[in-house]
């Protein structure tokens, strides 16, 4: 069982690192909202190796220290690091898969040599790694019932798809000028006649804009597809795991205000804003438990009846 010293070093690593994800994390009933530190830390750890911001392991310590994670929470080897035998510990007693473990672990080893993606499929087999199975995890966690798990699953990996693309889309500069990498599917950036060194020299222009326009609709397809199975989740993990996706998708709002300019700032979400779509959130959950009609109303992703009608799929909607 998790101890109070592992989930505490759990907490304080989500905290400080997931700042957005946090926030809906603390509205999760206490059965899932503690398992759920111990899981996003255990994402960060991972993560932290191949994104080594001060650059001091080789490739070759990079892929060693992913493998020696993989062997410590699979239980192939001792470890005496407090989240990783916390992760091994809640892997056993909820029955998270190997196969995921696994597939999480082999994204990020991607991640150590692979700056960029030919198209969206190579970008969308990543994120079966990167984003799905955690998606896959956090609903292995929240324990639907047999007949719900089935129905939920699909919908929770298109949701961390969701999250993962938004991130993308708006960590363009970071990760081009930190690690080197671009997320966004080259077939998108040749289709608008982007290249890679015009990002790399933060030059944005009609032509970026209309790449980050594009994959910003395919990731309102996949919040769309996602929000529309919270209602196989357990009652007591739906409100919070609609928050996540309105917190989540409120950066496309802010990417909307900095005119899709991503290239040359990281847009963010105040706490004051975060905030007041919680508060939005919980209101308008207090008068309809629907959870697509409650992200409708709250969220900045236009729904396809709106696009139907003439909305263009990147303008806000009007607040409420």
């Amino acid at each position: 069982m998790v101890n109070k010293s592992q989930l505490a070093q759990s907490k304080s690593i989500h905290r400080r690192t997931g700042k957005t994800f946090y926030f809906a994390t603390r509205v999760l009933p206490e059965r899932v909202r503690q398992s759920t530190y111990v899981l996003y830390a255990f994402f960060r750890i991972a993560d932290e190796v191949v994104d080594d911001e001060e650059n001091q392991l080789t490739p070759a310590e990079q892929r060693d220290r992913l493998e020696a994670i993989r062997a410590a929470v699979l239980g192939e080897e001792p470890t005496d690091d407090p989240v990783l035998s916390a992760f091994r510990e809640l892997k056993a007693e909820n029955g998270i898969s190997d196969e995921e473990v696994n597939v999480f672990v082999d994204a990020m080893l991607t991640d150590v040599e692979k700056t960029r993606y030919a198209d969206y499929g190579e970008l969308e087999a990543y994120m079966r790694g990167s984003a799905a199975a955690v998606g896959e995890m956090m609903t292995t966690v929240m324990s639907p019932t047999p007949e719900d798990d089935e129905r939920a699953r699909p919908h929770a990996r298109a949701l961390g798809e969701a999250f993962q693309l938004t991130n993308f889309v708006r960590d363009v500069r970071e990760d081009i000028r930190d690690r080197g990498r671009i997320y966004l599917p080259q077939t998108t950036l040749e289709r608008h006649g982007v290249t890679d060194e015009q990002i790399e020299r933060a030059e944005f222009d009609e032509h970026a804009e209309a790449a980050v326009r594009e994959e910003l609709r395919r990731a309102e397809g996949l919040y769309r597809e996602g929000v529309a199975g919270i209602k196989f989740l357990p009652r007591d993990c739906q409100f919070a795991v609609l928050l996540a996706a309105v917190l989540y998708a409120d950066h496309h709002r802010a990417i909307r205000h900095a005119d899709y300019d991503v290239f040359s700032s990281t847009p963010q979400l105040s706490t004051r804003r975060k905030l007041s779509l919680v508060v939005r959130t919980r209101a308008y959950w207090a008068l309809s438990k629907d959870p697509e009609s409650v992200f409708a109303r709250v969220s900045a992703i236009p729904m396809a009846e709106e696009r139907r009608s003439g909305r263009e799929a990147g303008e806000p909607r009007p607040v409420q």
